[in-house]
């Protein structure tokens, strides 16, 4: 599997998760109703910039010791599996404890992962050291907070997870941001970035109008027009290719 140029995920990190998710259905090449987390997962630290990266999975429980006694024993497995991902790293932790026991990571382990390369982590658990994790600049996303760690341990690594509705397998590219968490799709990853332009342009059509200090229903409905007129020709130009 290829990853992205650095510079293509930097023009990626340009748009906001809901831009993103708006040209990925331009494409039709999935259904609107999947490809991103339910409001479950929120960043922790909303004033980060978005995290484009590629999926480093694996699998979590606290609310019981694990069976070789080693709490973080899988840990060295997954830093180890960061070499067979694409491109940047993004650990994706599914908490397999219902309800949530105790939090997912911490100072530690972020650290960790930080520096051996992960540029943000994403868990269907808790999250704990908060002030910690922010000060290290490491985006985070979660289900909330839990000061203990309980029994924490990594079970699996490299396999598909489910974190809030959202499966994510390894090496998947993932966007996310302070409105939430979506998966772009391998076929059409290198083209997304060259149609947000255009996206945000036919949209800019409607909130020009609605600044611009006189406004009426009928020049509403006549923005909106020409708005859809010009999604619809993105529409076609995308999916004629």
């Amino acid at each position: 599997m290829n990853g992205l140029p650095e510079k293509e995920l930097d023009r990626l990190r340009k748009y906001d998760t809901p831009t993103i998710c708006n040209v990925i259905e331009v494409f039709d090449v999935q259904p609107r109703n999947v490809g991103y987390a339910n409001e479950t997962i929120k960043a922790c630290f909303p004033e980060m910039p978005p995290t484009v990266g590629y999926a480093s999975t694996a699998t979590w429980r606290s609310d019981a010791p694990p069976t070789d006694g080693i709490a973080y024993g899988s840990m060295g497995d997954q830093l180890e599996a960061f070499s067979s991902i694409p491109g940047p790293p993004v650990v994706v932790l599914q908490d397999l404890d219902e309800p949530t026991s105790a939090a997912s990571f911490g100072e530690v382990m972020c650290t960790t992962y930080k520096t051996f390369g992960a540029i943000g982590l994403i868990t269907s658990g808790a999250a704990r050291d908060l002030d910690q994790v922010r000060e290290i600049g490491f985006p985070a996303f979660s289900n909330g907070a839990i000061a203990s760690h309980g029994y924490g341990h990594i079970v699996d690594v490299h396999l598909p997870v489910h974190i809030g509705g959202l499966p994510v397998r390894p090496g998947e590219l993932i966007h996310a941001d302070c409105n939430g968490v979506a998966t772009i799709p391998d076929s059409i990853a290198d083209q997304v970035a060259d149609v947000c332009d255009d996206y945000v342009a036919a949209e800019q059509i409607i909130l020009d109008y609605l600044n611009s200090g006189n406004i009426t229903t009928e020049g509403f409905n006549d923005a909106r027009k020409a708005c859809l007129a010009e999604l619809n020709a993105l529409t076609d130009r995308v999916q004629s290719r």
